[in-house]
């Protein structure tokens, strides 16, 4: 078949880009020529994929839990996608990063919408039985969540509420002796480290202190004030913030308390988390006023914080049972 002026122009502009780069086009035109048709499963690494669930038990609702787990971390992945482009835009603006933090939203919006999802789709009795099998695990241990509250936030919002206006000028070393997760993972008994924490903050430490570095100055709390110092309208990226603020610090959270309190409250004692984590105190949003952007909320809501959620979250379990 003839060439047409389309076809012939596309010829010509990829051999200016070989030729620029010292390469024959003709070679990569071969490779074209014997290369298979891409396939929906091969691109997606589907079989992959759907090998990666290995259950430890043969509970059938473990698969779920295990696969809800996963679902969460690519999401997050996706956050953390996100928050890089933010950081590392050579010119940002306001709807750049508007738009960004739009997504995140929607990342987590679909985290805390689908949370329900694997809480009402698991037997209680299955999965108070096949836990014990994954000790010390805990979703404590997820280095991604915590990577995006480094980035989403001045790290010193990150410290323990007890220390955190002691440790203002601190080093960032000194700081992260005293992250406020660090407090939510000791045994209940004898307030000491549970080996759920040891384990990862022997994994993660170098990571989370090198990722702070990078992040002291382009976090998103210190863009959103660079932003705003320029004069910029950042109406709507504020909004998206406090959206931001509130799925991260209250609503996922608070995911996690509800379902805390439907399998392991119980009287006279609770039944502790897997990893040891005193989730009583740990996860309530109220106790640990972890707040990414305080300046754009009022003085009531910050003391406030959290408290009519919990309420809310307490009052529908009671009345589910």
């Amino acid at each position: 078949m003839d060439l047409t002026p389309e076809i012939q122009d596309k010829l010509n502009k990829l051999q200016e880009k070989y030729a620029a780069m010292g390469q024959d086009m003709s070679a990569y035109l071969d490779g074209l020529l014997y290369a298979d048709f891409l396939t929906y499963w091969d691109y997606i690494h589907l079989d992959t994929l759907l090998s990666l669930q290995s259950p430890k038990t043969p509970f059938p609702d473990e698969e779920i839990f295990i696969m809800y787990h996963q679902i969460t971390e690519l999401y997050f992945k996706l956050s953390l996608h996100e928050f890089k482009q933010i950081a590392e835009h050579p010119a940002l603006t306001v709807k750049f990063c508007t738009d960004r933090v739009k997504r995140i939203n929607a990342y987590f919006n679909a985290l805390v919408s689908s949370f329900e999802v694997m809480v009402n789709g698991m037997e209680k009795e299955q999965f108070l039985k096949f836990r014990m099998s994954l000790l010390p695990a805990s979703g404590f241990q997820s280095g991604q969540y915590r990577m995006i509250e480094i980035c989403a936030t001045d790290f010193s919002r990150l410290v323990d509420k007890s220390k955190r206006d002691e440790l203002v000028n601190a080093t960032i070393e000194e700081k992260f002796e005293h992250i406020y997760w660090k407090f939510g993972a000791t045994e209940l008994a004898t307030g000491k480290q549970t080996l759920t924490l040891k384990q990862f903050i022997d994994k993660f430490a170098a990571t989370f202190l090198q990722l702070i570095k990078d992040r002291e100055h382009n976090n998103l709390s210190a863009l959103y004030q660079k932003l705003e110092a320029e004069g910029e309208d950042v109406t709507l990226l504020a909004e998206e913030l406090k959206k931001l603020d509130i799925f991260v610090n209250v609503e996922w959270p608070l995911s996690h308390y509800k379902s805390a309190v439907r399998y392991l409250e119980r009287d006279p004692v609770d039944l502790a988390a897997t990893g040891g984590t005193n989730w009583q105190k740990y996860l309530p949003p109220r106790f640990q006023k972890r707040i990414f952007y305080p300046f754009l909320w009022t003085e009531t809501q910050l003391e406030e914080w959290g408290k009519t959620w919990v309420l809310n979250v307490l009052k529908t379990i009671r009345d589910e049972k």
